[in-house]
């Protein structure tokens, strides 16, 4: 139970990059027993607030106190001493080390200069039994563990170093739906025993299923903070991006053409399906059932084992560079290790996979390409100081949105697309869905604004999708997501895809009894 008082308090805090404000007097606090909900867009503060308190980052003004005393890390492992610990989406483990060796790293047990196996591993144990997952194995290598048991090691590593604050970011984006309820199982047993929770998250609905408290930031400041009960979803959207979202899952009217994709019992997915232009289909299922293989084996990245593929008017199986002749793009749910070159810049991701128009022969004159650029990143709003800033220095959010561009840069018919909003903001959502929506019916409409403060404009859709209807194909493991934007949804289950229906002969309910291989009833 909540006790009133805070274990932690965050008052004031200030944090300038330069010229950016990235926190202007921000106030955040949460109680032994609590689970409080920070949201907002990307590039709200969430991060930068974050950073301070875990000793990344050390504030420009503002004070911070922990169990009432003054708290000032000035590196991570002040913060970790004094009992803050951070879960972040990418988990911060040695892979090839023990389950044990990561709980007790940094703090190891030393006696005469001899480690004291022994006693890590008893540690390990007790800290997994706080969790209630003693199945979990002190002598496994992580690597070998799945997402969710690599999390939960995580977290035991906190609760073995004594960790009273506990801050997950995105804690849920690559955990299937099942791990997702055994994660606020946890988070339940964890505030049982007094644990001060924070819980970052872009899933509105997760926050109102786990948090006691949502505090919403919009532009470095505080914009508004109260009981997760009396703070319905649309309230907290419209707080997160400075005013009303209507319509997020726009619907265009949409007239489907000819067909641009095709496949018969196509293995691997045992997939049977076709895609016409000016339509979005969906697919669903659960993490590991071969939805990302699938769309891998379509762009060629995978090899065709039996069935029948055709794209347009090209039959058969190809490779990557084929099907972007033909007029194929894919986006991987990889952002980081697949989708982007995040040491290069901005205009480099934009253009390289079209590039002739950027110079005579092999020759991309940097002009060309900077002006190439400079119209995406204005197209579609890509927050950032110009074409030459490095992709890897963007949000989440923004990345997405340059990873996108370039298909269309391209000038793509088919747009594969692999979870393409994970990881991003409800306005960038916002956006791409308008985008997608304004490609597959070719009709031009402004998409809901990002920001009402004038810090981000909306993408302009009328100018990204001139021309032609389009057709995607995307997997999603958002199901309102494929509800409110997709014509057609199919659900892959072990393996194999089922049969497209329309979206609306679907439920979120029905979709995930498919998804697990129950039926609805």
């Amino acid at each position: 139970m909540t006790s009133g008082t805070p274990r932690l308090e965050m008052r004031g805090v200030r944090k300038a990059f330069g010229a950016t404000i990235a926190l202007d007097g921000v106030d955040f606090s949460v109680a032994p027993g609590e689970v409080c909900a920070l949201v907002g867009q990307n590039g709200a503060g969430k991060s930068t607030l974050m950073a301070v308190l875990s000793g990344v980052v050390r504030p420009d003004s503002g004070s911070m106190m922990l169990e009432g005393q003054p708290y000032a890390p000035r590196e991570p492992i002040d913060a970790r001493a004094a009992g803050v610990a951070m879960i972040h989406q990418e988990l911060s483990l040695a892979p090839h080390l023990t389950v044990m060796e990561n709980i007790a790293l940094g703090l190891e047990p030393v006696r005469r200069g001899l480690l004291q196996w022994h006693e890590m591993r008893d540690t390990a144990r007790r800290a997994l039994a706080q969790l209630g997952h003693e199945e979990i194995v002190p002598d496994a290598i992580v690597a070998d563990l799945s997402p969710a048991s690599q999390q939960l090691v995580e977290v035991a590593r906190a609760l073995a170093s004594g960790s009273r604050v506990l801050v997950l970011d995105e804690p849920t984006s690559s955990l299937s739906h099942g791990d997702v309820q055994r994660l606020f199982e946890l988070l339940e047993r964890l505030k049982s025993q007094g644990m001060a929770i924070v819980y970052i998250s872009h899933f509105i609905e997760e926050v109102q299923a786990v948090s006691d408290r949502v505090v919403v930031l919009r532009d470095g400041r505080n914009v508004g903070a109260g009981r997760t009960r009396d703070m319905p979803a649309d309230a907290i959207v419209q707080l997160m991006v400075g005013g009303e979202v209507e319509a997020l899952y726009p619907r265009s009217p949409r007239e489907p053409g000819d067909v641009l994709l095709e496949l018969v019992d196509l293995e691997p997915g045992a997939a049977t399906l076709s895609l016409r232009r000016g339509e979005i289909v969906g697919i669903a299922g659960l993490l590991g059932a071969g939805r990302s293989r699938l769309l891998r084996t379509i762009f060629g990245l995978e090899s065709v084992r039996s069935g029948r593929i055709r794209v347009g008017v090209y039959s058969g199986p190809a490779s990557p560079a084929a099907r972007w002749d033909q007029g194929v793009g894919m986006l991987s749910e990889n952002r980081a290790g697949e989708g982007l070159a995040s040491g290069l810049s901005i205009a480099d991701n934009l253009t390289m996979s079209r590039l002739e128009e950027l110079g005579p022969g092999f020759l991309v004159f940097p002009s060309r390409q900077a002006s190439a650029a400079s119209r995406w990143v204005d197209r579609f709003a890509i927050r950032s100081s110009g074409p030459a800033q490095a992709v890897g220095e963007l949000s989440g959010g923004n990345q997405q949105k340059v990873a996108l561009a370039r298909l269309l840069h391209h000038d793509v018919d088919l747009l594969v697309l692999d979870e393409p909003t994970r990881g991003i903001d409800v306005g960038s959502k916002a956006q791409i869905y308008a985008v997608l929506d304004a490609l597959a019916s070719g009709h031009a409409h402004e998409p809901p604004q990002a920001s009402g403060t004038g810090g981000e404009p909306a993408i302009v859709a009328d100018r990204v999708a001139v021309g032609r209807p389009r057709a995607v194909l995307m997997v999603s493991s958002y199901l309102p997501e494929l509800l409110g934007l997709c014509d057609r949804v199919a659900v892959m289950c072990r393996g194999r895809l089922g049969p497209v229906r329309l979206a609306s002969e679907w439920t979120e309910h029905s979709l995930l009894m498919e998804a697990s291989g129950a039926k609805a009833g």
